[in-house]
């Protein structure tokens, strides 16, 4: 009468998925910051900001070059 059980290993294995997600996502989140603290993105931003400046400024005409004289 005694009836052999065999154990649901369902949510032991839905609960590892659960902890290996987390521990991906932790380091991933730790090296997506790695490429800032060398500071090649901000001397990229202040090259790009100075070129649109400079373009910005030679793009403008006087009212005196508009006219012709």
């Amino acid at each position: 009468m005694s009836e052999v059980k065999e154990k649901d290993n369902f949510w032991l294995i839905v609960g590892g998925l659960i902890v290996a997600t987390v521990i991906l996502v932790g380091m991933l989140k730790g090296r997506e910051t790695e490429h800032l603290k060398s500071g090649a993105v901000a001397q990229l931003q202040s090259e790009t900001f100075s070129k649109i400046e400079k373009r910005h400024t030679s793009n403008n005409s006087t009212a005196e070059q508009m006219s012709g004289k």
